[in-house]
């Protein structure tokens, strides 16, 4: 039985996704895809080929593989400070949860940057000293801003904790591009190009979409804002309209790049990406990262007790963090079907994509549903896990 149509279709009968595309390979290879729902479900349009999502967050394992592969390039080290390439962040200040300000007892290293540990936030963290401050300062809102003058703003503000004593989700990947484009004098945009995009031929995956494909964007829906604090009460989803994303995500404003969200992609361009996280090799196999570095990629570097990694309510069981995103590290912990090391990570509007090198199976989901309440990331891959074991 097909169990990802099965599924896919339930939650769009449901109403609960407009349209939902997915994609299944194992040793590089595809053996499950398909697709349910609409493009725009107030018109009912049919889910285009080569659908464009806004994959948010999926955007940071591609800007951190893009990282390691500067690093083993020469031009920066895991161990390098933000500092030693831009002296705002030498003196920063730590605002505690108690309102008491303090000098930053260390400085921010590309480790912690990866792995969210450099004193960041986002506007949207629950209990957050800074959170307000970033809401203040609209550095989500206004996708016309400049990548440098974020940054600035951001080297003015507090941290929330001293670098490396905690991990918190935060902007530390918008601030990893900007050092990426100070290190090598290129935008991030030039770099993923010459370095992931192009080699992994990926070339419907960018941060704006030239108007004659624009066609080919899904609808995005959902009941808030994503620079809003998230809802206390959980509301039903809302297929009625379409989610107001205001000024924060661009389509085809040429300088408009990110490093925590922004992109656009197409499932099939981000399973090229998917497959070659599975040895660092594209399909052909060029060298994107060596096995040394895959290795050190792979392996967590922030491990949470007692289940406490969380962004806001929302609990990833079982996982810890490596240098690209979660990694599964207590199968006895997890709350659906996985592996032991199986890696990945998903975006606000409930895209999702892991890599489980046990089985050497790859999968992604696409949906747009910003604030999204149904866990279809792990519905789906156990719909897939069960599938590969029928």
């Amino acid at each position: 039985m097909d169990y990802l149509q099965k599924t896919a279709d339930k939650l769009v009968s449901e109403r609960l996704f407009a349209g939902v595309e997915w994609r299944i390979d194992q040793s590089g290879k595809n053996i499950f895809a398909g697709r349910s729902g609409f493009q725009d479900f107030a018109t009912k349009s049919e889910i285009p080929e080569n659908a464009f999502y806004r994959v948010y967050s999926m955007t940071k394992p591609i800007i951190s593989v893009l990282a390691l592969k500067l690093i083993e390039e020469g031009y920066l080290q895991l161990t390098s400070t933000l500092a030693e390439f831009d002296n705002r962040f030498s003196n920063m200040i730590v605002l505690n949860s108690d309102g008491h300000v303090a000098p930053a007892d260390g400085l921010i290293t590309v480790e912690h940057l990866l792995t969210h540990r450099a004193g960041f936030s986002y506007d949207f963290n629950i209990g957050c000293a800074t959170a307000p401050y970033y809401r203040q300062a609209e550095l989500m809102e206004n996708g016309y801003r400049d990548l440098g003058d974020i940054i600035s703003i951001l080297s003015e503000l507090p941290l929330v904790f001293n670098p490396g004593s905690h991990w918190r989700y935060s902007v530390a990947t918008d601030v990893l591009a900007y050092l990426l484009e100070t290190v090598t004098q290129k935008t991030i945009t030039e770099l993923l190009k010459n370095y992931i995009l192009n080699p992994l031929e990926m070339t419907d995956t960018n941060f704006t979409i030239e108007p004659e494909n624009q066609h080919r964007i899904m609808q995005v829906y959902g009941v808030r804002s994503l620079s809003e604090l998230p809802l206390l009460k959980r509301l039903p989803h809302d297929l009625s309209k379409p989610a107001n994303l205001g000024r924060s995500h661009p389509l085809d404003y040429p300088e408009f790049r990110r490093g925590g969200y922004g992109l656009f992609s197409t499932i099939s361009d981000y399973m090229k990406f998917a497959n070659m996280l599975r040895d660092g090799k594209t399909i052909d196999g060029q060298v994107i990262l060596s096995a040394g570095m895959w290795n050190l990629m792979h392996r967590a570097r922030v491990s949470f007790p007692n289940n406490t990694f969380r962004i806001n309510d929302e609990p990833f069981c079982g996982y810890g963090w490596n240098l690209i995103g979660r990694v599964m590290e207590n199968v006895g912990e997890a709350q659906y079907t996985t592996s032991l090391g199986e890696f990945g990570w998903s975006g606000a509007a409930a895209t999702y994509f892991w890599v489980d090198p046990v089985r050497d199976v790859t999968g992604c989901v696409m949906t747009q549903y910003i604030g999204r309440e149904v866990p279809i990331d792990g519905m789906m891959q156990t719909a897939a896990m069960r599938m590969l074991g029928d």
